[in-house]
């Protein structure tokens, strides 16, 4: 699976996944307004909302970029209502030929881990047919039980082809009371990042391997360190734009071709439209605005990449 995004990358030209986070807040008023008159207050009202807005940012950013990330806790607050619309988006994702991330963070131990593993990047046996949960091709997975909750997931990347992001280094401010702590003599983020190249060896697809690593962009020499320490890892660096992280701060995630990490945007991207950089707000222009901040972003990395 893995080298399908970078073969993404490569055809885009853009080491870039937009993350599909939908709020309220975010939803242009003609959108959800014309739900909530169908629906009323509802969560189906908010819910096909979101399908609606991913769709239009969606149809303006399919052709440059390979991939998006939904992050399922947007969606399941809303239910089994928020659940379709998070399963409606992946497979509309996947139609247009995009890659999906799916961001659940999930991580757990034996049969419990290999059941999320499933319905999350697998397929499970009813008789003698296989039936499908959510079906994205990678998935982001907590590794804090250790390889118990990890191993199932790279057994079933395996059995399908897909590929998890391990969370290594967060890029929210207190990651470091834990991830910064000394073990062994080095921070637990390191230990977790050798983990994951050793795990990584049981799933490799050409150059790299399907098990990669979340890394923040809030902490570039810590990704510099890491990038080091897992050589065969794929990269996902969130914090990217709102959280603070800029192309300058990228260029260690890297490997020296450019290849080896992808960046990723929410809230930059997606409410873009109430940016007046972007568009006028009162315009409600979304797909417009998502389109070219996905376009200042590609150059910010470029720049970044080449001056390096």
């Amino acid at each position: 699976m893995i080298q399908r995004l970078v073969e993404g990358i490569k055809k885009t030209e853009a080491p870039i996944v937009v993350g599909l986070d939908p709020k309220t807040d975010f939803i242009p008023k003609r959108i959800l307004d014309n739900n909530l008159a169908k629906y009323g207050e509802s969560a189906e009202a908010v819910a096909e909302s979101f399908f609606e807005f991913n769709k239009e940012i969606v149809d303006n950013i399919y052709d440059l970029v390979p991939a998006v990330k939904p992050q399922v806790a947007m969606y399941e607050q809303y239910g089994i209502p928020g659940l379709i619309a998070y399963k409606k988006t992946i497979d509309y994702c996947r139609e247009k030929g995009l890659l999906v991330i799916a961001d659940v963070k999930r991580g757990d131990i034996g049969s419990t881990s290999e059941s999320y593993a499933l319905a999350h990047l697998g397929a499970s046996k009813v008789g003698n047919t296989l039936v499908k949960g959510f079906d994205a091709d990678f998935a982001t997975v907590n590794p804090y039980l250790g390889s118990d909750g990890v191993k199932p997931f790279v057994s079933v990347c395996n059995e399908f082809d897909k590929g998890i992001f391990v969370l290594v280094k967060t890029s929210n401010p207190s990651s470091g009371e834990l991830q910064d702590k000394i073990t062994d003599e080095k921070p637990l983020y390191e230990l977790v990042g050798s983990l994951v190249e050793k795990w990584g060896a049981e799933s490799m697809d050409g150059a790299y391997s399907n098990i990669g690593a979340v890394v923040g962009a809030t902490y570039p020499e810590m990704g510099k360190v890491l990038r080091d320490i897992m050589p065969h890892a794929f990269i996902l660096v969130p914090g990217y734009g709102a959280q603070g992280g800029k192309g300058a701060d990228l260029v260690n995630f890297f490997d020296k071709d450019g290849l080896g990490a992808i960046v990723n945007s929410s809230r930059g991207i997606i409410a873009a439209w109430k940016n007046e950089k972007y568009a006028d707000p009162s315009r409600e222009l979304l797909g417009e605005a998502a389109r070219k901040a996905v376009l200042d972003m590609k150059e910010d990395i470029k720049g970044a990449l080449l001056n390096r």
